[in-house]
Order: structure tokens, then C-alpha cells, then sequence
């Protein structure tokens, strides 16, 4: 029986190489590919629409945008456009951003769970063809609705998962949203309270764990060379515990090596200071919380994410040989 499994694209790679991995991905049974927008780096939306448009049967899904740098109406056209692209394809992955970077931009962001719950109901009721009047604390719109002349008018299927890290957030995901998209530099473990979290949010909606999908982020490197492929994640491990302290609370890192890393690391960090601060990751944090190594290393570690809750593995390949990971992981 096949598995699911989905590709999972930053910005490591040039944007034209990315058509190719996703096509390929397709061909080799993938069920989806998720496109990131979390550093000011390249955003979702672009390669999503260009994804859309060279595939056939491949998920599209924004893993994720944040929910407070677009208005909702425009978020909506957004997700409406891509659906145009790839009718009942496309996945509305939505997170509250994290700081300092969104702090750093000039988004206060005050009473996030209160935010997502009013993005989630009014992008919900937009793209079901419903015209909104709402007066929130975040959202203020009078008679608004998908201004369509030309196309189709029907309800869009659209899912929305929310990118939840955090206790509540993770609750409000069970209670509001079509799915969570569980983060990556975890431990397998950290599902576990994940689910009871879920569990609470879901049983406050009269709702079913098994309405709620559950993909998640695996960052993971592959290479015949076991070495080699951790020293790749370790530069990646590098960069995101200094700049997403999220992100190392969730891992259970410890604080002193994130001081270390971030004595080292400019923003943006250089390739540079990147090499000279990686040492301060230990191999054990690498192989605890990523599926790094041989082909059959990170088989054996993404079916642990498996058993502790993820339905669909959302793999990262921070470098080496994309195709390879595929061919590990592929379904046909």
C-alpha cells in the first residue's frame, strides 16, 4: 500500500530547478509539494502558481504564509487564482509568523490566536462564494466577496492548515482549521503532545481527530554518505537556531548553544558565518530531530514521525542530491 509523502521547497535551489524536482516528484508518486515563505528570502505564492501550472495531478500548498501581510480580500483572490490554476489542488497552509522578524517589519503581533481564528473564518467564507460583513479586532470589511464575472463561481475547495508550534495555537488548529502542519526540528516525540493538544481543540468542536490532517515538515538529508549528509543539515540546524528561537524551544535546544551560534551569526547570516558557528551543533541534536543520513537512515527516521502522528511527511532536502531523496521515498 502506498504511503503518502510530500516535497518540501525553500529557496537552497534555483526557482527553474524547482519545476524540475516537482515534476519528477509527481512522476515518482508524491502526493504534494509545499513551498516556504518564512525568511525575507522568496516568497510562497510565485512557485506555487508555477508548480501549478507544470503538474497535473501534485498538491500545491503554501507551507507557510503568515496571516498578517495580507488583507484578507487579497488573500483570498490569491488562493482563488491558484485554485483557477489547479482546480481542487491547492492547500492554504497559514502561520502567525514569529519574532523577531515580523517585529523587525514593523507586525505587532498581539493576540495571535484571536488573528488566526478571524483570517481562518473569513478566508473560509470568502472562498465559499459568501459575500462578508465582518467588525473584528483584526478584520474590518462591509459586503465584500470574490468579484468574479469571468470563471467559476462555485465554492472553492481550498483546505486551510494552520502552521501551529505553540500550545494554544496548536489547540486552536484542532478546533478551527481543515488540518496542522507540524513543524520541522522537532523530535518524533514532540507529536505526542501535539496530538493530545489537537485532541482538546477537536473535542471543543464536536469534531474527529480523522477530520484532521496532519502533514509535517521533515527536514532531510540524503546522501550514500551518511557524514556527509549530516554536515549538510547541520549548516541548515545552524542558521534556523539562531534566527527562530520558536523553533529551538520547540527542539528542546539548549540555550547555551543558541548563545553561541548567535554570537557568531550576523542577519542575514552569511555562508560564511554559517561554516564558522556549525560546529556548536552536535551530531546527536541532528539524527534526534532530522532524518539525516543514508537512504535507509532517514527511511528509518521519517517512519518515526509516522508512528508518532505525522500522516504525511513533508520532506526538506537542504541539499545534495533532490532526486535521490525522491527515489527514496517514492511511491511508484
Amino acid at each position: 500500500m502506498a504511503e503518502r509523502v510530500a516535497l518540501y521547497l525553500q529557496d537552497a535551489h534555483d526557482l527553474r530547478d524547482g519545476l524540475d524536482y516537482v515534476r519528477y516528484a509527481e512522476k515518482r508518486g508524491f502526493e504534494a509539494v509545499w513551498q516556504a515563505e518564512s525568511r525575507l528570502v522568496r516568497d510562497a505564492i510565485v512557485p506555487m502558481a508555477a508548480y501549478a501550472a507544470v503538474t497535473d495531478r501534485l498538491k500545491i500548498g503554501s507551507g507557510v504564509i503568515n496571516n498578517w501581510t495580507r488583507n484578507i480580500g487579497l488573500l483570498a483572490a490569491t488562493f482563488l487564482t491558484l485554485d483557477d490554476l489547479a482546480p481542487n489542488r491547492v492547500i492554504c497552509g497559514i502561520g502567525a509568523w514569529w519574532d523577531p522578524l515580523a517585529r523587525n517589519v514593523g507586525i505587532d503581533r498581539r493576540k495571535p490566536l484571536k488573528a488566526m481564528k478571524e483570517t481562518v473564518e473569513l478566508l473560509r467564507r470568502l472562498l465559499n462564494m459568501e459575500r462578508v460583513t465582518f467588525h473584528g479586532e483584526f478584520h474590518h470589511v462591509d459586503g465584500i466577496e470574490l468579484d468574479i464575472v469571468h470563471g467559476r463561481r462555485e465554492p472553492r475547495n481550498v483546505p486551510i492548515m494552520i502552521g501551529a508550534t505553540g500550545d494554544k495555537m496548536m489547540e486552536l488548529a484542532g478546533e478551527i482549521s481543515d488540518g496542522v502542519v507540524l513543524n520541522y526540528c522537532v523530535p518524533p516525540e514532540y507529536n505526542d503532545n501535539a496530538l493530545e493538544l489537537l485532541q482538546a481543540g477537536v473535542k471543543r468542536a464536536g469534531r474527529k481527530m480523522e477530520d484532521l490532517d496532519r502533514p509535517q515538515l521533515v527536514v532531510c538529508s540524503v546522501d550514500h554518505d551518511s557524514e556527509r549528509a549530516i554536515d549538510t543539515t547541520r549548516e541548515l540546524l545552524t542558521q534556523y537556531l539562531a534566527q527562530q528561537p520558536h523553533i529551538a524551544k520547540a527542539s528542546g535546544v539548549s540555550e547555551t548553544v543558541v548563545k553561541e551560534i548567535q554570537s557568531t551569526l550576523g542577519w542575514p547570516a552569511t555562508k560564511e558565518q554559517i561554516r564558522k558557528a556549525k560546529h556548536f551543533v552536535p551530531e546527536e541534536l541532528i539524527r534526534r530531530i532530522t532524518a539525516s543520513g543514508t537512504p535507509q537512515e532517514a527511511k528509518a527516521k521519517v517512519g518515526e514521525y509516522r508512528r508518532h502522528g505525522c500522516t504525511c511527511p513533508i520532506l526538506y532536502p537542504v541539499g545534495g542530491d533532490v532526486s535521490l531523496l525522491i527515489d527514496t521515498f517514492a511511491q511508484m
